[in-house]
């Protein structure tokens, strides 16, 4: 078998930002061999700047102006981060990311925007919204509609700033809104003092014409409940502020040594960093020292062939020569609140529906570049399950059938220490008066990011212990590692090493060593044991009993869509937030009270219950309606999206009594770190179940055991 390329670069991207977004579109169409781009930043979807007003004027839907990272990494063949940079350590050449191992770079860019926040102002942190960044802003706009909809909230907004954004975003929000609202615009120094002249007698007559209530020359001093509080002590009424008057960088570049103007990274031609030739900056967060430029999302979207073309030369072991030299003056199109936009060049008054509708065409025409991702060859299948891509995670398991005539032909144990045969969750060794069980599991890779995995193979690998009813004790690590340079596969172990720490140290399990090798991609398994006084087996299930889930499931039919670029970035970051949730505590409330528990992993909810009525020798109804999915998972089955091993599971299906339908199908969804399926006795089940959602699991009853030969009977 031919291994893929060695990698022997790592380049990082910080920040989703317009131009990055643009390096990855075209990295992924003729990416580098040998080169690895991780993307880092804190969403799974950036917000497009040219499209904001339009939102918030109700024009567009929020999916409109969103470019979703997810996607985007999967077509560039990057791995993404969902983390926050806080910070460079430039010597170790590693970024410094919240809640997540650092990442090293050979090369790194920095494209993380900038924020309007005023925390100067009196009372903005409180009582206002930034404008930027702008995912945030819309978040917080979307719900403030939904209230004054709702009659919860006054439809009263004041713009702190009277540039270009400030007039759009109260030209938008009056549209928004109706003639009923109370805009106000409010600024220290001259209304669009930026702006042509032209244009700007346009924009002020809009203005007049919409009633929104220009305060100029005024300086807000302070924010409140009711609204802002203007120099001379005027309050101007607003349930919504919003900040437009800054633009500041993130405080932590401060500490990272680089040469700044202002707060921003002070970059050359090349938008390399004047201090760090392995450091790039674009977008809001450079500042153009050889020319200075206002802050406008027309320079990020010219800046990104100029840096693809320099990261592309130092990867590659040449120099960076690409020179950027913006243009002294640009077009404006600045909306006015209604299908109606103005036009700012060269001074002339340009206004009207057909600027309108050119922005509409411009912007309209850079979002498809991102939400129109050319086929890539994985989805270039017929739609038959023998010819969807291989899963990762529990998606690439054997299927039960194979499993069960190869564990058939295992004699029962010979040794009097060993309490179980294959079967169970985990083998139960006997030891003096104690009982010790010990398990094995390991993921093909589903997330580029080792840190992610490893956490998630952790909790996966554990689930079998918890489900015994026992404590952790300890770990050896099995780890595929893909070619890579001998440097790389350090900093890899040590990011896959700190994320499975981070699982296995809180529950008390200790990693005493482990195996390593290479092949054609990333796999990660751990061997653990634990020690239990009681072990919860599968064979304790009793007529009368409630059955309890304490996660949602939708894991497998979710990655499988991902794979072929299909699932919703915010859809894809849930479900790794759901794999990375832990079990230990929940598995300690119910112990205690399980009489059988198993946890749910690659033969899906159905095919797991059966494997306790089987060992129980009894039957079961769920209720189909109570049986938690995940956001996204039912919408992506009903499209006809499924993991690979979901035929193998669909067999179970012979011992089923149900209706088709995809949340259905779902119950046969291999899952990878899935929650615990317990049976308790029907009077505690209700107190256990609030108990755990007290801890934040999304737990629930979802069924009964009942009297009869092994058989699951589901009712919607």
């Amino acid at each position: 078998m031919k291994l893929p390329d060695p990698i022997t670069q790592e380049i990082v991207l910080v920040g989703g930002g317009h131009a990055h977004a643009l390096v990855l579109r075209k990295w992924g169409m003729a990416p580098l061999p040998g080169v690895r781009l991780t993307l880092i930043d804190p969403a799974p979807a950036a917000a497009y700047s040219g499209m904001l007003p339009g939102h918030v004027a109700g024009h567009y839907p929020r999916a409109a102006l969103e470019i979703d990272l997810v996607k985007l990494a999967r077509f560039a063949g990057a791995r993404l981060m969902l983390g926050r940079a806080v910070g460079i350590d430039r010597e170790k050449r590693r970024v410094q990311v919240e809640g997540h191992a650092d990442i090293a770079y050979d090369y790194l860019s920095l494209d993380v925007g900038v924020t309007s926040d005023m925390p100067a102002l009196p009372g903005f942190r409180d009582h206002a919204v930034p404008a930027k960044p702008l995912a945030a802003f819309a978040d917080r706009w979307q719900a403030f509609v939904a209230q004054v909809a709702a009659g919860a909230a006054a439809p009263e907004v004041a713009v702190i700033g009277a540039g270009i954004a400030g007039v759009e975003l109260a030209l938008a929000a009056r549209h928004r809104l109706g003639p009923g609202a109370r805009v106000a615009l409010i600024e220290v120094a001259e209304p669009l003092a930026a702006v042509g002249r032209g244009a700007r007698a346009a924009l002020m007559a809009h203005l007049h014409r919409s009633g929104i209530a220009l305060h100029a020359g005024r300086a807000a001093v302070a924010c409140t409940a009711e609204g802002v509080v203007l120099e001379g002590g005027e309050k101007v009424p607003a349930r919504f502020v919003i900040g437009t008057a800054a633009a500041r960088a993130g405080g932590w570049l401060a500490a990272t040594g680089l040469a700044l103007e202002g707060g921003f990274v002070r970059v050359g031609p090349t938008l390399q960093s004047e201090s760090d030739p392995r450091i790039f900056a674009v977008g809001d967060i450079a500042h153009l020292a050889h020319a200075p430029r206002p802050k406008a999302g027309v320079f990020a979207v010219r800046e990104a062939p100029v840096l693809l073309a320099n990261l592309r030369a130092v990867a590659g072991g040449g120099t960076a020569r690409a020179c950027y030299q913006p243009q002294k003056d640009y077009l404006k199109l600045v909306s006015t609140g209604h299908k109606g936009a103005v036009a700012d060049k060269w001074g002339l008054r340009l206004d009207g529906g057909l600027l309108w509708r050119w922005k509409d065409r411009i912007d309209r025409r850079f979002m498809a570049k991102f939400q129109d991702l050319p086929v890539m060859a994985a989805a270039a299948t017929s739609g038959k399950p023998s010819d969807r891509p291989l899963c990762g995670g529990c998606g690439a398991k054997a299927g039960r059938g194979a499993l069960d005539q190869a564990l058939a032909r295992l004699p029962a144990p010979q040794r009097a220490d060993v309490a179980t045969g294959a079967g169970d969750d985990a083998a139960v060794l006997k030891i003096g008066g104690a009982h010790q069980v010990i398990t094995t599991d390991h993921l093909r890779a589903f997330t580029f990011d080792p840190y992610v995995m490893a956490r998630i193979a952790a909790i996966h690998a554990l689930g079998d212990v918890w489900s015994m009813g026992a404590e952790p004790q300890a770990a050896l690590a099995q780890i595929i590692l893909p070619p890579m340079a001998e440097d790389l596969q350090a900093e890899w172990l040590r990011e896959i090493m700190e994320g499975a720490l981070s699982v296995f140290a809180p529950e008390g399990a200790d990693i005493v060593g482990g195996h390593t090798t290479l092949g054609a991609e990333l796999t990660i398994g751990f061997t653990v044991t634990g020690l239990a006084p009681r072990p919860v087996t599968h064979a304790g299930a009793r007529p009368g009993q409630a059955i309890v889930l304490t996660k949602p499931i939708g894991i497998g039919v979710i990655m499988a869509a991902e794979m072929l670029g299909a699932a919703p970035g915010r859809v894809v970051a849930g479900a790794l937030a759901h794999m990375q949730r832990p079990q230990g505590a929940a598995a300690r409330l119910l112990a205690p009270h399980a009489t059988a528990m198993t946890d749910v992993t690659g033969f899906g909810l159905a095919g797991h219950l059966l494997s306790i009525l089987d060992a129980s020798d009894v039957a079961a109804t769920l209720r189909l309606s109570e049986v938690p999915t995940l956001p996204g998972a039912v919408e992506l089955a009903a499209s006809g999206h499924g993991s690979s091993l979901l035929p193998a599971n669909l067999r179970a299906r012979a011992r089923m009594f149900y209706s088709d339908g995809p949340k259905a199908e779902l119950l046969f969804d291999p899952q990878t770190a899935g929650g615990l399926l317990a049976t308790v006795p029907a009077g505690e089940a209700d107190k256990l179940v609030d108990a755990l959602r007290a801890l934040g699991e999304e737990a629930a009853i979802i069924g009964r055991i009942e009297e009869g030969t092994p058989f699951l009977t589901v009712e919607d």
